[in-house]
């Protein structure tokens, strides 16, 4: 139970679930969006970069469990 409440797979499970949204909204990009940006993929880049901040808070959770105390 202690688990479930870890915030580091809160925060991990956040930042994954959008970084997933951003990367796909930066794949779909037209010419439009990549021109206002000066030819930069903001969302692709900034996705990217969720998906493995939220990938480490993930294995950081599991590779350090909460511990109970005695």
């Amino acid at each position: 139970m202690a688990r479930l409440f870890d915030l580091r797979v809160i925060i991990g499970a956040l930042l994954f679930v959008y970084g997933v949204i951003l990367t796909i909204a930066g794949a779909l990009d037209g010419s439009a969006e990549i021109t206002k940006a000066e030819g930069v993929r903001v969302n692709l880049w900034t996705g990217i970069a969720l998906l493995v901040i939220g990938g480490i808070f993930l294995v950081w959770a599991e590779l350090r469990p909460t511990r109970r105390d005695a």
